[in-house]
């Protein structure tokens, strides 16, 4: 202060022709002390400095550079406030300072401690540190900063383990328990918003015990204090600091120190006993007397380092910033010369509105105050890191500027060395994040850094981490293995390119091949006895009708579409119906050519060809007209099925009206029935004409499957539905082609003998099959 001072009273552009006056007061840290020096300075009774040059008037002040600490700094502005007295501090950062209801005559060149407590947040923010102790001085600046601190944290998700203040007055029980509750504690982070003198005490007693080692995260208070530096419990410690700066010339002010210069002045006197160990006048016993010799050039002490200058240029600051605030009042600045009135009477009321609008600039920092009578914040990242040659040192390792945009605030310049001399980012968190995939539950009594993680629940996903909540995926996604992104269901039908698909369709192929084969044997052998008198018109036709339930059954293979849902049902209940009548219609054959032998009878007149035909159509144009009323109003259409299986699509053709489909297959189940109660009366016919036992036989078989095929087809899932109903079409096709049409085959083939009028009727002993 004395430096800016005289550089001030020496300038020719600052106050040209007017010196300032000035007194120092220690208040030793006290409120008391502070408090009575402020009365002094509010009655005006203050008496003058230099008694040898005659001043312009009497000690009333204009201004006022201090309190170091907060809580002196809030009872001098308290008692300064009604008197309009400007305070200017350099050290005082309690967010409180900036109630300007409260405080209307403070400013401060230090931040507020609120931006550094915000700093401080997203720094832990910064680092993903969530889960933190906090200890605090119990003063003023502890409590207010640490309020102030917690506010942010908790604005960005920390949770706070501890709390714990102290004062160094308190008892050493009181320090012990801070001490035990940081040592048993699970935080790794220890952010510590303590005035110097009390971060001493804490941290000897740490080190009577050590504890496990700790990431310590300081507030500018103690964390650019070198006289911290000698507790390596502390070493990779981070915190703000106030940004270092050169002051040119104050070295060499710092260094110009004589005896005689020294004798002068009660605080240089006491400065040069401390720092070369002896006595000036009064030499006590066992104390050594000042020869003259000392060299203050050679004396290494933080008072001739000015590498770490910090709060020294706030109080650079605060002197230039009055200063300015009285050349605005006393001076005239013209373009050839500035004119000031030395004996123009200011008043402390005056001083305190031209602070407000100070803004200068010197040695390259910016000097101003907001509304608040704040200035604007800037900080240096402090890391403590461990010399080469030994010791510990400050390293700026980045910069914090509040009034950039919100995210950038933050700029990293170095790579920080971590507690134990660690390269990694410590962890501190109550509970490790909870990946994609899972959701956090809060610990029930625990605070909400402290979680489990649940795996989503089936059909569910999260794909951000520490995600409260699951969602469900769309009705056609489904989660992936890892439950952290929902992929398109796998859409699943009956396809030819499958083994199930492959074999279902070359069986029907071979069906209809074999429907072929039968037909040009008996189309070959047509002329023959037994394919004339099995009917051979109805066998073309039920051979026909025969390839056409085995081909039909391919409609049902592939991705179901509009034209094959609306085919598949009708092409199957109109074939089968076909193929039923024509069966009906020769077991009535067989029948009525039995009662036509008999004396008298007329029957066969009643049930020639054209009645058979007649059969034949009529019966099919039923099921057709079933069929045609069924497609007219609601049709079978293509559909997705997302609920037999959570995790596929299943692409199948909904029935539309299930009436239909039934009263399709109750018909063709009606036709079986007739068929196989007739087949049944004609089955005591002789054997060598007889071949209603046959149709007997593939009716029974039909019935059995078909039977079968209701309970199948309501209970098999998905694409097997389908598979059910192309094998009851098969198994149906098969039985009546093999039951009805193998044996004539057969006998054609291999027993050609057997193929006459003869045998047919009797004449010729038949040997079995």
């Amino acid at each position: 202060m004395v430096f800016a001072i005289e550089e001030i009273n020496s300038s020719s552009e600052l106050l040209p022709g007017i010196k300032l006056g000035y007194r120092i007061y220690d208040s030793c840290g006290s409120v008391p002390v502070a408090v009575k020096v402020a009365f002094q300075f509010a009655n005006g009774l203050e008496p003058m400095f230099d008694t040898a040059k005659p001043c312009s008037r009497s000690g009333i002040v204009n201004a006022i550079i201090g309190e170091s600490g907060s809580s002196p700094s809030i009872s001098m502005a308290r008692i300064l406030g009604p008197f309009n007295i400007p305070q200017v501090s350099h050290y005082a950062t309690c967010a409180c300072l900036s109630n300007k209801k409260q405080y209307p005559n403070f400013f401060r060149t230090i931040p507020s401690d609120q931006i550094q407590a915000d700093a401080l947040a997203k720094l832990m923010k910064y680092f993903g540190w969530t889960w933190i102790g906090a200890v605090r001085s119990d003063s003023d600046y502890g409590n207010s900063g640490m309020a102030s601190f917690l506010r942010a944290a908790q604005k960005e998700g920390i949770c706070i383990e501890y709390s714990e203040s102290f004062y160094r007055t308190h008892p050493h029980s009181r320090i012990q328990r801070v001490a035990d509750v940081i040592r048993s504690s699970t935080a790794m982070v220890v952010v510590a918003f303590v005035a110097p003198g009390d971060m001493r005490l804490l941290l000897e007693e740490l080190a009577r015990q050590p504890s496990p080692p700790r990431q310590w995260i300081g507030s500018e208070a103690w964390v650019t204090d070198p006289d911290m530096l000698k507790f390596n419990l502390c070493e990779g410690a981070i915190g703000f600091g106030i940004q270092r700066s050169v002051i040119p010339g104050l070295r060499d002010f710092l260094l110009d120190i004589s005896p005689a210069k020294v004798t002068g002045s009660p605080l240089l006197t006491e400065f040069w006993e401390g720092a070369f160990n002896c006595r000036l006048s009064g030499r006590g016993e066992g104390e050594r007397e000042c020869n003259g010799m000392e060299d203050i050039q050679t004396l290494q002490s933080p008072y001739t380092d000015t590498s770490q200058l910090r709060i020294t240029n706030m109080v650079y600051k605060a002197v230039y910033a009055i200063a300015h605030a009285l050349h605005s009042l006393v001076c005239e600045d013209s373009n050839f010369a500035t004119h000031c009135e030395r004996l123009t009477r200011v008043e402390p009321k005056q001083v305190l509105d031209q602070l407000k609008r100070v803004n200068f600039s010197r040695n390259g920092y910016q000097v101003s105050f907001d509304a608040n009578g704040d200035p604007v914040a800037t900080y240096e990242l402090v890391n403590w890191q461990t010399r080469l040659s030994g010791g510990m040192e400050f390293v700026s390792v980045g910069y914090y500027d509040a009034s950039q945009p919100l995210g950038q605030e933050f700029r990293m310049d170095r790579n920080i060395t971590w507690m134990n001399g660690l390269t990694q980012v410590p962890v501190s968190v109550c509970s490790e994040s909870c990946p994609p995939g899972t959701r956090k539950i809060l610990q029930k009594g625990k605070p909400t850094c402290c979680h489990d993680c649940i795996p989503c629940a089936e059909g569910e996903i999260s794909n951000t981490t520490n995600s409260p909540n699951c969602f469900s995926c769309p009705g056609e996604f489904w989660p992936n293995s890892r439950r952290d992104l929902c992929l398109p269901k796998q859409v699943e039908f009956l396809s030819f390119h499958e083994v199930l698909g492959i074999i279902l369709a070359t069986c029907s192929v071979c069906g209809a091949c074999l429907a072929i084969f039968t037909a040009t044997v008996f189309y070959r052998h047509r002329k023959t006895a037994i394919v004339r008198a099995n009917n051979s018109e109805l066998s073309f036709l039920l051979l026909f009708s025969l390839t056409l339930c085995f081909l039909c059954s391919l409609t049902f293979i592939g991705r179901p579409s509009q034209w094959s849902c609306m085919l598949r049902h009708t092409a199957f209940g109109i074939t089968f119906v076909l193929c039923m009548s024509c069966v009906l219609g020769k077991t009535i054959v067989v029948l009525m050519a039995f009662r036509a032998t008999r004396p008298g009878s007329s029957a066969m007149k009643w049930f020639g060809p054209p009645q058979q035909r007649l059969t034949v159509l009529s019966f099919t144009f039923v099921q057709a007209l079933i069929c045609t009323i069924w497609l007219v109003l609601t049709p079978p259409f293509p559909a997705k099925n997302l609920t037999t299986y959570k995790g596929r699509i299943i692409l199948e053709c909904a029935l539309g009206s299930p009436i239909g489909f039934w009263a399709v297959l109750g018909y063709i189940g009606l036709l079986a029935l007739l068929c196989f109660f007739l087949a049944v009366l004609a089955r005591k016919l002789p054997d060598n004409f007889n071949e209603a036992k046959f149709i007997t036989f593939s009716m029974l078989i039909f019935c059995a499957v078909w039977i079968t095929f209701i309970p199948a087809y309501v209970s098999s899932p998905g694409k097997f539905t389908v598979a059910v109903e192309i094998f009851a079409i098969l198994a149906s096709s098969f039985s009546m082609i093999l039951c009805i049409f193998a044996p004539k085959c057969y006998i054609i083939l291999f027993r050609p003998e057997q193929n006459t009028k003869k045998h047919l009727m009797g004449k010729v002993p038949s040997k079995a099959l």
